[in-house]
């Protein structure tokens, strides 16, 4: 969905999907012996050792980066279905505003509303679109992420196979569905010739694509897989694992952490962590819904410093008069500055 609505729901569910943690709340006669705690930790951890994190935001990048005193390497954006086609044709010059490597978020909408189905994308339905996309980041020459159908395990997304009510959604929803989309779309990202791609989408059982796509191999082109480690509803068959491609199909694991309590999900994010090892690992979206909360702020330098797979970072900022605007949470906003711009650096 896009972006305006997505901010709407968002501020209704947040606090149910991310308010879960286990971590008790501190009293306030602890609170400066935690920080403390967090100081030392943070002062302790070795740099990271593949060299610096990644930062970036769901924001105008110039206004943020000038809030911050961050050098923001990537800007996350949620385009409609459709708009693969239409940058296709144009002068690859107007990624410049989605920074050095731009972050798209894939979503199975068009202008609020669902436009296709988990199955008619692994069946091909909505090829023109990702070949746009895959040709426009391309002959762009900057590298991509590229972050499909993000919280598939959430219900407020299209793709997700279940209602808020814990129902399924139908057949051309399953499970099985989104997978078999995700893998198509990792496979024209990362491009080939039409007859070398069909093969491989032949071989999962899929139809092959028309035109050929340059190829784009990873790290150049990065998919990122990116539940959420806490599902709504939360039932079985709406787990992240449920929604696995599989590891030949994704280059990095990601996570969404949000809080309006001033407490993050961070058992389910340290569980998500651990379940794919072998992949680099990022936030792809985080960030503070109406509350100025300094030590969620540090606790995620902390993740970030301790965690030596984490390789990025993306702040959700939204835009001023939202609930996520780090401009209003002073504490929080000192806090960002100390701890998590650094880890750019």
């Amino acid at each position: 969905m896009d972006a305006s609505r997505r901010g709407v729901i968002r501020e209704r569910l947040v606090s149910s999907a991310c308010g879960a943690d286990t971590e008790v709340m501190r009293t306030r006669s602890r609170i400066p012996l935690v920080t403390a705690a967090c100081i030392a930790a943070l002062a302790l951890v070795p740099a990271h050792a593949e060299g610096r994190i990644l930062l970036g935001a769901y924001a105008d990048l110039g206004r943020f980066d000038r809030l911050t005193g961050q050098n923001s390497s990537t800007r996350l954006h949620f385009p409609s279905w459709g708009q693969g086609q239409v940058w296709e044709d144009r002068d690859p010059s107007f990624l410049r505003k989605f920074g050095p490597r731009p972050m798209i978020s894939l979503t199975m909408s068009k202008a609020g509303v669902e436009y296709i189905t988990p199955r008619q994308v692994a069946r091909g339905r909505g090829d023109a679109h990702l070949i746009g996309l895959a040709r426009t980041a391309a002959r762009s020459g900057r590298k991509f992420f590229i972050r499909p159908y993000a919280e598939m395990t959430g219900h407020w997304n299209s793709y997700c196979a279940y209602n808020a009510n814990g129902s399924r959604r139908g057949p051309a929803y399953r499970q099985r569905w989104l997978r078999q989309a995700f893998r198509r779309t990792y496979i024209i990202m990362h491009g080939g010739t039409a007859a070398e791609m069909s093969a491989k989408l032949r071989a999962l059982g899929l139809p092959g694509v028309r035109g050929d796509v340059p190829a784009n191999p990873y790290p150049n082109m990065t998919v990122v897989w990116n539940p959420q480690g806490i599902s709504n509803p939360n039932v079985r068959g709406n787990r992240a694992r449920a929604y696995w491609p599989g590891r030949r199909y994704v280059d990095m694991v990601a996570n969404d952490l949000y809080t309006r309590t001033g407490t993050m999900s961070w058992a389910a994010n340290e569980a998500l962590y651990r379940a794919y090892p072998g992949k680099p690992y990022a936030i792809g979206e985080w960030g503070l819904t109406g509350v100025d909360a300094p030590m969620a702020v540090r606790r995620m330098a902390r993740f970030a410093r301790t965690h030596r797979r984490v390789r990025l970072l993306v702040f959700f900022n939204g835009r001023p008069g939202t609930p996520w605007n780090l401009a209003t949470k002073p504490r929080s906003l000192a806090a960002y500055r100390r701890y998590i711009v650094p880890l750019g650096r």
